[in-house]
């Protein structure tokens, strides 16, 4: 059975996900309180409920994220990509052609990309890290060029997660998985579903997107610490 991967994309940009984020992970060191990642003073009922605040296109996003995302389509994209023939570029020539991402009709946007990349290593380099680390941050999001190779938002961005075994009731709108081709495969649905124990995440088939592309265009480069950043 062939699945209608649909054609219109349900967010304005990917900045819109990027939102999604900090409002579902925000950083310690914010003023507010129900935004205060450690706050051992939050109340149960003071945490946010994600799935009522996020917005209808951000959950439509997600539904499509993990309708298609089967571990025979990831499968198909490892043939699609890993050959890297697709393109030869540097690294700055690579930032700024995922620069063209950015919609100046869009308000909310108020960094390009390569300001973004340019303020992540820095915010690193100013922090003490190794220069391996600055150079990840730097190049973290370079895998987003998938858009600009025709690829559908749900196949760019999103939260990672294993493929080929039982899905995590821990991912983000886990509900939405009950549309995925995969859960009708018995194989799949046990914790370790077709991986053995302790095989290694490199033996895994993650969710495609801009991580996942990223770390096999980079892993015999950087070291294993990078890898699993970017994974």
């Amino acid at each position: 059975m062939s699945l209608d991967r649909g054609g219109e994309e349900p967010l304005r940009s990917l900045d819109e996900w990027e939102d999604f984020l900090e409002q579902r992970y925000p950083e310690n060191g914010s003023t507010t309180p129900l935004l205060t990642a450690t706050n051992p003073k939050k109340q149960p009922e003071q945490f946010r409920d994600y799935r009522v605040e996020a917005r209808p296109s951000v959950k439509e996003f997600y539904r499509l994220n993990h309708t298609h995302q089967t571990r025979e389509f990831i499968q198909e994209k490892k043939r699609e990509y890993l050959g890297l023939q697709r393109r030869k570029m540097g690294i700055w020539e690579a930032m700024e052609y995922l620069n063209t991402l950015v919609d100046d009709s869009d308000p909310d946007t108020s960094l390009s990309q390569i300001e973004h990349l340019l303020q992540s290593a820095e915010a690193i380099r100013n922090d003490g890290r190794p220069r391996w680390f600055v150079l990840t941050g730097l190049i973290h999001d370079l895998g987003k060029i998938l858009c600009l190779f025709g690829e559908p938002q749900w196949a760019v961005v999103g939260d990672t997660f294993p493929t080929g075994c039982a899905h995590s009731d821990k991912i983000v709108f886990y509900e939405f998985f009950q549309f995925n081709p995969d859960v009708r495969n018995p194989e799949y649905q046990t914790r370790l579903g077709v991986y053995e124990e302790g095989g290694g995440l490199e033996r895994v088939d993650m969710s495609w997107g801009h991580d996942e592309y990223l770390y096999h265009v980079v892993k015999d480069y950087l070291p294993e610490e990078a890898l699993y950043m970017i994974r």
